[in-house]
Parts: C-alpha cells; structure tokens; sequence
C-alpha cells in the first residue's frame, strides 16, 4: 500500500492513551415473537453483561462453547446487530450513540475477519473489487492508488496481484480466508475482530493463517479480539483469555497462567480437554454433564451450576461476581 494511501486512511485516527476498546455491561437478547400479532413472548439472552477491556497491540481471546454468546458479543461491539443495553467505547468514542456520518468513520478503525471464508465474499465481484469496496465507499485513493493498494495487501497476505481479476470460487478455503483478512487491514484498523477465523479450514492451514494473523500484528500494531471455541488456538494467539459461558465472562486472565492454573471449573473443564502431544503425559481429564442450557431460561444464581462438580445450594440462590482469585486474574466462582 503507498504511503500516500495509509496517510490517508490513518488521518482520521489519533493517538490516546489509555484502552483501544472498552466494552461495559453489554446486553444482547433476541426477542422470541408468537400469536396472532407477533409479539415477544420470550427472550433469548444471548449476552447478558459483558465487560471487558482491550490494550492497544494487545490480542484478546474470547472462547467458550458454542452457543456461550461469543459471536453475539464481536457482532454487537461493531454494530452489525443492534445491541439491548450497554456502552461500547473506541478509543473513548461511544460506537452506540454515534451517528451515520459518524460511525462510518468509527468503521475505519474497526473491522472483522469473518468465520466462513466461503459465505463472507461476494461470489459476483472479483477479489480485487472486494479488497478495494473499503476505500471506494470512503472516497480514499485514486483508482490507480487503489489498484496498487490492493496488489499489496495480496502479497501481504501471501497471495499474487495479478489474483485480483479472479472470483472467489477459484479460490481454496485458505486463499478466501486470506482474501478476507485482505479485506479487513484495507483500511488499517487499530482493531480487528477476528470471529472464529481458523475453524472452517484444515488443521494445516490452520497454523498458516495464525501466522499470518501475528506476523501482521507486528508489522500493523493491529489489537484484536480473536474468538474462537479452540483453547488450543486461543492459547497460542492470546495475551489475554477470557472465557464466556451462556452469555456470561466467567474467568479473565493472562494467557499462560490462565491455561497453566485455570480457576474457574468451567475453565478447567475446557483446559482438561485439550490434547497434549505428548503420550508419555496424562492430564486428569474434567468431564461435564449434559449439554449447555438454554439461554431463554439459564439456571438461577450461578449459570454454571447444573453442570458443575462443586456447586453447592449457595450457587443456586446467589449469582457470583468477577473477583480477583490470583496474580491479574478475575473469576465469577464462590469457590474459586
């Protein structure tokens, strides 16, 4: 990309001190309509109080099982889907109470990598027209500008220039997932959120595109919100892990002690189930009962506590709060 071109993009994006993103009680349910006039008749509680703060250059995993409310959370931060309460802060800027004019700007500093590389590019435009769709909509760069800023991020991403005239279909799963990322550093954003990016493909493209992912951090001092269902993966990408269970963050931490000392049953629980290459190592292997509730009507007091082997009668009438348990760590767990 020239440098005339990044200047550009960037102009719009001062420097702050203090969090990239700050996200405060966040709430997302989804109404359940019925009856002759479609009404809401219950509330599916997707998220229901998320907090948590993100470092510039900093990744942040967010894992859980499926269902625990991940994507709803990277979705509603972005404003892809309007959110029921809570307050998103870019860079002190709320991403909610903005307006059109102005959160068309906020969306510069903000992109996502999708989870689906098939479903997430338009199979009627060519890959260059995808990359470029950024800058066209905020007028940046001449076409010739934009020609050249596209080959670059092609290469960036280990793919060639002269692949900009090809459709999406003639592509692997890896190359679109390339492509998309592509997409997403069009602008050089300060923050990425990257929703389960690595899950669609195989296991050896897996760790290709996870090094593309940090190689390009350090070279964009990008920040990112890497969610996924994989605390393998997790691990290896994070600075920090938070772990979410129906629509709740149960335990926050360092990336290493979180995964070397989980305190959280739940954490220990998605911990045991993590291969270790090593055959000569037997980890104590935690396995929970039954399947994840509903999130239209999650258990009383703790969340956790139908699944979990030490809940006693206090989980079911008190709800625990995030609390520090150890050296930069927080967990929601009476017992932690």
């Amino acid at each position: 990309m020239s440098r005339e071109l990044v200047a550009e993009v960037e102009a719009a994006s001062p420097t702050r001190k203090g969090p990239l993103l700050e996200v405060r009680d966040l709430v997302k349910h989804f109404p359940i309509k019925g009856g002759l006039l479609q009404l809401p008749v219950a509330w599916v509680k997707a998220v229901d109080g998320v907090s948590f703060d993100i470092q510039r250059g900093e990744t942040l995993g967010l894992v859980g099982e499926s269902g625990s409310g991940k994507s709803t959370v990277a979705r509603t931060i972005l404003r892809l889907i309007p959110p029921t309460s809570g307050e998103v802060l870019l860079e002190g800027k709320s991403v909610f109470k903005a307006s059109a004019n102005e959160m068309k700007k906020i969306r510069r500093d903000m992109q996502i990598i999708f989870q689906d590389p098939y479903g997430s590019l338009n199979p009627r435009m060519p890959v260059g027209e995808i990359i470029a769709e950024g800058l066209v909509v905020h007028g940046i760069g001449s076409p010739k500008e934009r020609e050249a800023a596209v080959n670059r991020l092609l290469e960036i991403v280990g793919l060639r220039g002269q692949h900009r005239g090809r459709f999406p279909h003639e592509f692997s799963g890896g190359q679109r997932q390339r492509i998309g990322i592509a997409r997403a550093l069009a602008l050089t954003p300060n923050l990425v959120i990257a929703d389960e990016p690595v899950s669609a493909l195989d296991v050896s493209i897996q760790s290709q595109v996870l090094n593309l992912l940090s190689d390009l951090q350090k070279e964009f001092n990008l920040t990112y919100l890497f969610v996924a269902h994989n605390m393998a993966v997790v691990e290896q990408v994070s600075d920090r892990i938070a772990v979410m269970y129906l629509g709740k963050i149960v335990e926050v931490g360092p990336a290493e002690e979180l995964v070397r000392n989980p305190k959280h049953p739940y954490t220990q629980a998605l911990i045991s189930a993590v291969p270790v290459p090593d055959p000569a190592y037997r980890r104590e292997r935690t396995v929970l009962k039954g399947d994840i509730p509903s999130p239209i009507n999650p258990p009383s007091g703790c969340h956790f506590r139908t699944r979990c082997p030490i809940a006693t009668e206090r989980c079911a009438v008190e709800e625990p709060l995030l609390r520090p348990v150890g050296k930069d760590q927080i967990a929601a767990c009476h017992y932690a």
